[in-house]
């Protein structure tokens, strides 16, 4: 089965892969030039579809000679492969280790909260021991140096942090599983297609890229292409969608969850967060 980063994707994927199976008809041949027979269940490519202009894909679109159709999750004949936004968004499945040190002030840049028996990291420091170590929003945290930290408070794990050593801290952890992204493309007036604010996402446009692709309302934003964007102003996330080339890729979380991760935190402390673009 084939996975496409967005609905656009896969729509010009489908629209290829129909005009490349098209048996050959000998009797269309002879047919008049004014002729155009179908391909199908799919319409013909034309130069524009879903709103796309699509003669900048043609060439992505024609197959090899002897190859197979792309079926990689991170490529697609409007995004492009392995397009750099979405690597930097993905949320791998399985566990990763993550080893951490203390700075001269004996901290790691990391705290930690408490929800539905598990232990989520809710904020990062800019240059801290965590950023460095690749820890973002979100992530869950299973285990500190081989001690399993399901069903303990905010409190107790962040305990484990401050006994352990500070040269050697081990983390076991899963990416961001309240977390989703999202590809999106923009349109001709450089749009996704949504509006927020304080970074929760609150309309979204009809029969636009956020429309088709699922984005939803009350969520709100945290990475754009990867990069958080918590404690950002909405002006200066405008400005990464505005820089970001065709494709975007959104990382968002329900607006319950985020609340609920975030009503201890003050303003202060948000845009205290790191912001850097994680290493692909």
């Amino acid at each position: 089965m084939s996975l496409y980063p967005s609905l656009e994707d896969m729509t010009v994927g489908k629209l290829a892969q129909a005009q490349v199976q098209q048996p050959q008809n000998p009797m269309a041949l002879t047919a008049s030039p004014a002729v155009v027979v179908s391909g199908g269940l799919y319409p013909s490519l034309e130069d524009e579809y879903m709103g796309l202009e699509l003669t900048q894909y043609r060439a992505q679109m024609a197959p090899v000679a002897g190859t197979a159709l792309a079926t990689r999750s991170n490529s697609g004949a409007v995004t492009g492969v392995a397009n750099v936004g979405i690597r930097r968004a993905e949320i791998k499945q399985g566990i990763r280790e993550v080893v951490l040190c203390k700075d001269q002030k004996g901290k790691c840049g990391l705290s930690m909260f408490a929800a539905s028996k598990g232990v989520f990291v809710s904020f990062v420091a800019k240059a801290s021991p965590a950023a460095i170590g690749g820890l973002r929003f979100g992530d869950q945290v299973l285990a500190i140096n081989g001690e399993i930290v399901a069903g303990y408070t905010s409190e107790k794990a962040s305990k484990c942090i401050t006994k352990a050593p500070a040269e050697k801290i081990m983390l076991a952890v899963r990416d961001r599983p309240y977390e989703r992204t999202i590809t999106v493309q923009k349109d001709s007036s450089n749009h996704v297609g949504f509006t927020f604010n304080n970074g929760e996402i609150k309309n979204i446009v009809k029969d636009s890229s956020a429309a088709r692709n699922g984005v939803l309302t009350d969520h709100y934003l945290c990475e754009v292409n990867g990069q958080n964007v918590i404690g950002l102003k909405d002006k200066e996330i405008g400005e990464l969608f505005s820089e970001s080339p065709h494709t975007v890729t959104i990382t968002i979380m329900p607006t319950f969850i985020y609340d609920h991760m975030m009503k201890n935190m003050g303003s202060s402390l948000r845009k205290q967060m790191d912001h850097s673009i994680p290493d692909v």
